[in-house]
């Protein structure tokens, strides 16, 4: 192959069921991601910047990293194209549809589907009682220590939504399989409600105590992840066949998981250095305010400093980034396969890896330049807000990771092209290094940065990973991911950043220093306004095509 590979025509089929997946996922993520704002706002002012904030972010850290693993990243990267190799090899079989259904199930994609459910609740329920082993014999052989016993008594009362999540994960993957997205999508959506339900009593009423109010989201989290799981199940009647098969799918079992142990690393990388930011973050907490004779540089409330303005720079990433990875994943599997078409994948990936970048990059720098406002208005003003030294040190958090939002974005549909193609090896080396990085780096820029040191670890790792994997695909595929086209568009996208990072600034410039909650309201909403309208003016103006391919009505 060629340096140069001929120009990637988008295909209107593909580029239509992409965006239509795209803007299902992003959409109903969109949604979510509301109303994880409005439960960010409540738990927020309720447990603000102290020791309990820090222990609620603590409780989430374990449950929130395998659903992140399973939900967004390595189960789904392994399960997907087995499950999708499997349904193909169902329809090359006539009447196994209707057997699977009417008379002996022989089809292999319900009984890999069958295998990854029953694998996935015996390894989760597994960690899950040796988790609370663990926490019950921290609990009671540690010397009492009130924040920490604290934390670790919620970490055990949450433990069990982690094999909920990782179940209704594996069903939702079934569902992108059969291209329904919408179900797995707006399953966080339950989990705020219920949160918001238990968290926002306990704002109202002032004899609730905050301890008392943890306890109860912890155990409307619980409840939020038994309905996800039934609303999966139902969601899956009439697309599967439960009862047992009566066909050999081991080969394809053992594909799966040689796939799925290597991908936990590679498509992980964030959510295992976010949780070792948490680690790090809770030292205070778990161990005490001093290492080695030295003052520790974080406080007991660090971590809910580093919680709470994750939650913000992942609103985007949430909301657009994964939701490209996701919709784009399926479409890679079948066109790695696709025999007839060897461009097939290359045009696929580029289009998957353009629309990451028009709305990251924008994201990204729009998200750091708002970061101060946005901190102030969101937990900033009344009588229940951050303190001030909560307000700076969450900014700064901010900002660092809001660098690097392109990347996150990036980094999830490169992964996934690596395993796509069956390339599990590469992205996990890649990823193992980033994380050592990450840590060395986290251990090192605490201590002039305190919180944001964690936040600019990531982001540096995060960059460094995308640099990487593109040079590895582009001499694993002998040709660049994009093409000149492509570098032509990305041209524009970042021409049209730089004209709406130019605006926002003008306008923070012309409203001057703002000191009141108003203020800050004022500029955050005619930022966002006008940033937002002005991306989308010189996006039509510069004529990005990415613009058309998300407005691309899905092929029937």
């Amino acid at each position: 192959m060629t340096s140069e590979p001929p120009a990637q025509t988008p295909d209107p089929a593909t580029t239509g069921q992409l965006a239509g997946a795209v803007r299902t996922v992003s959409g109903l993520t969109l949604a979510s991601r509301l109303l994880g704002l409005v439960r960010d706002l409540i738990t927020a002012r309720l447990f603000l910047d102290t020791p309990i904030g820090s222990a609620l972010a603590a409780a989430f850290a374990l449950p929130n990293l395998f659903r992140r693993l399973f939900g967004e990243g390595a189960l789904s990267a392994a399960f997907i194209p087995e499950y999708a190799s499997a349904q193909q090899a169902d329809a090359g079989h006539a009447g196994t549809e209707a057997a699977g259904i009417e008379g002996e199930d022989t089809s292999q994609a319900n009984a890999i589907a069958r295998f990854t459910l029953r694998l996935t609740i015996i390894i989760t329920a597994a960690l899950t009682l040796l988790g609370e082993a663990v926490l019950i014999t921290l609990l009671l052989t540690l010397p009492a220590d009130d924040n920490r016993d604290f934390s670790l008594a919620l970490m055990a009362v949450m433990l069990p939504f982690m094999p909920l999540v990782c179940i209704a994960a594996v069903l939702g993957g079934i569902l992108q399989s059969h291209n329904r997205f919408a179900p797995t999508a707006a399953a966080p959506i339950v989990l705020n409600l219920c949160i918001i339900a238990a968290a926002l009593p306990a704002l109202l009423i002032t004899n609730i105590t905050p301890r008392t109010a943890a306890y109860a989201v912890a155990i409307a989290t619980l409840l939020a992840g038994a309905i996800q799981v039934a609303w999966a199940l139902r969601a899956l009647r009439g697309q599967i066949a439960w009862r047992a098969a009566s066909v050999d799918v081991s080969a394809r079992a053992r594909r799966m998981l040689r796939r799925f142990f290597p991908a936990v690393i590679g498509l992980g990388t964030l959510q295992l250095n976010a949780f070792l930011d948490t680690v790090i973050a809770m030292y205070p907490v778990w161990v005490g305010p001093t290492i080695l004779g030295r003052e520790y540089p974080l406080t007991e409330s660090s971590n809910a400093v580093l919680f709470f303005a994750q939650r913000l720079y992942q609103f985007p990433l949430g909301v657009f980034g994964i939701a490209v990875a996701t919709a784009v994943f399926p479409l890679l599997a079948r066109a790695a396969t696709n025999r007839s078409d060897p461009t097939d994948f290359t045009r696929t990936l580029a289009r998957g890896l353009r629309l990451s970048l028009f709305i990251g990059l924008p994201a990204s720098v729009g998200l750091a330049l708002v970061a101060p406002d946005l901190v102030a208005v969101l937990y900033g003003g009344g009588d229940r807000a951050f303190s001030q030294d909560g307000l700076t040190a969450a900014t700064a958090v901010l900002i660092a990771y809001a660098g690097a939002v392109w990347a996150y974005s990036l980094n999830q549909v490169l992964t996934r092209a690596f395993y796509a193609l069956g390339d599990t090896r590469t992205p996990t080396t890649i990823a193992v290094g980033m994380v050592a990085l990450n840590l060395a780096l986290n251990l090192t820029l605490i201590w002039p940065l305190a919180e944001a040191g964690l936040a600019a670890s990531t982001a540096v790792s995060a960059t460094l990973q995308t640099l990487i994997l593109t040079i590895v695909l582009r001499r694993r595929l002998g040709t660049w991911p994009i093409d000149r086209a492509g570098i032509q568009s990305v041209a524009k996208v970042i021409a049209l950043t730089a004209v709406m990072a130019a605006v926002v600034f003008g306008i923070q410039t012309l409203l001057g220093p703002r000191t009141s909650w108003s203020e800050h309201a004022i500029a955050l909403v005619a930022t966002v306004v006008a940033g937002a309208a002005m991306v989308g003016v010189a996006a039509i103006v510069l004529r990005v095509p990415e613009l058309r391919w998300l407005l691309a009505r899905s092929a029937r």
